[in-house]
């Protein structure tokens, strides 16, 4: 190029996107496997659901597992406790949901209120509230004090909504399947 001659800018510009432009998609092929493993494998899927047999656990007893990682509380809720959850005004909650929300239907199509499944961590900080326990007998958090009644549903302290209730359905009448 003469000195006597404009420099074409365009030229060197669209060099400058190209190299940026393979350098990026470079960048994503190298990089998207790296994202991808850290994902969970095949197998630890699989093994995410647990079958629980509730003939072992007797009526106001609660039977205390493991999926996921978290505490999965199963409790044979007597009909004193039945009663007094559903006895419970909505407008009294912080959290509403009435009783037979909280439920799933059995192999024949109803909800059977004597089996409560939740996973059982507070909502507030994520410890492991103790059964049985607090002002309306369900579940107390020691943590910092969140009450949970016979339905799993936040009725006083930090905690700001109900303990959940894991995906859950009956493999048959004594049986159901977590996860």
């Amino acid at each position: 190029m003469s000195d006597n001659q404009p420099e074409d800018g365009s030229k060197r510009d669209f060099i400058f996107l190209a190299t940026g432009a393979a350098a990026a998609a470079g960048v994503a092929a190298i990089g998207w496997p790296l994202v991808a493993q850290m994902g969970k494998a095949a197998d630890t899927l699989a093994a995410g659901s647990i079958e629980i047999d509730l003939s072992k656990i007797a009526e106001g007893q609660q039977l205390k597992m493991l999926w996921r990682g978290k505490p999965v509380f199963v409790r044979h809720r007597t009909a004193e406790e039945i009663a007094k959850a559903e006895a419970v005004e909505l407008a009294d909650l912080k959290d509403p949901a009435t009783d037979a929300e909280r439920l799933v239907p059995g192999t024949s199509g109803e909800v059977d209120p004597k089996y409560l499944v939740m996973v059982g961590v507070c909502t507030h900080f994520g410890c492991v509230p103790v059964g049985e326990a607090g002002d309306y007998e369900g579940w107390y958090c020691p943590c910092h004090g969140s009450h949970y009644d016979t339905s799993g549903r936040i009725r006083k302290g930090p905690a700001p909504t109900n303990m959940a209730i894991p995906p859950y359905s009956f493999v048959n009448e004594t049986t159901i399947k977590v996860g």
